[in-house]
């Protein structure tokens, strides 16, 4: 009884790891693969990407620090997982504009949503990538900065830029209806 030496359980263990892995993917998995979907509009790449993902997360799991900042953690990964798949294999371009992105205002959540994000895909990467970040991410200023490695204040004037780009699309869009419509 004395004699013997007992093996403490490590605090980190391979069970609270996966407890761990397990909560983050339950809890992000639908917004890394909305923001997958988004940055490559293909939903076997972008399952792809959170896979890569999740995978990644789960090797270096022990570097997350905070848990409140698991979600932009997460998205970082991500973001750099699908530049890799730039580097690996270059895509031809599309232009946006063959995409039929012109859905128009109405009263339909379901279809503003769609217009929004047909607008913000108008505006040019610097601003677009932000504002999606923000509006459909839910990301704070701090948070987006972190991910994109910009400072805050880039981030902020770059969401400002947007959201003004985004307002002259808009009425833009309002004037030549009432050109069509009078």
């Amino acid at each position: 009884m004395f004699g013997k030496k007992t093996a403490k359980r490590p605090v980190n263990s391979d069970m609270d790891k996966q407890r761990k892995y397990e909560a983050l993917v339950r809890a992000y998995h639908r917004d890394l693969f909305r923001y997958a979907y988004w940055l490559c509009k293909d939903k076997s790449i972008a399952e792809d990407l959170v896979q890569e993902t999740c995978l990644r997360a789960w090797k270096s799991l022990d570097s997350l620090q905070d848990e409140k900042a698991a979600k932009s953690w997460l998205i970082t990964i991500l973001r750099r997982e699908n530049a890799r798949r730039f580097e690996r294999k270059q895509f031809d371009l599309v232009d946006i504009d063959d995409h039929g992105n012109d859905a128009s205002v109405s009263d339909d959540p379901h279809h503003q949503h769609q217009w929004l994000q047909a607008q913000i895909m108008k505006l040019e990467i610097d601003y677009r990538e932000p504002l999606f970040l923000q509006v459909i991410g839910g990301f704070s200023g701090d948070e987006i900065a972190d991910i994109l490695e910009l400072n805050k204040n880039t981030v902020m004037t770059r969401l400002f830029r947007a959201r003004n780009q985004l307002k002259e699309m808009l009425d833009t869009e309002e004037a030549e209806r009432g050109q069509h419509n009078g």
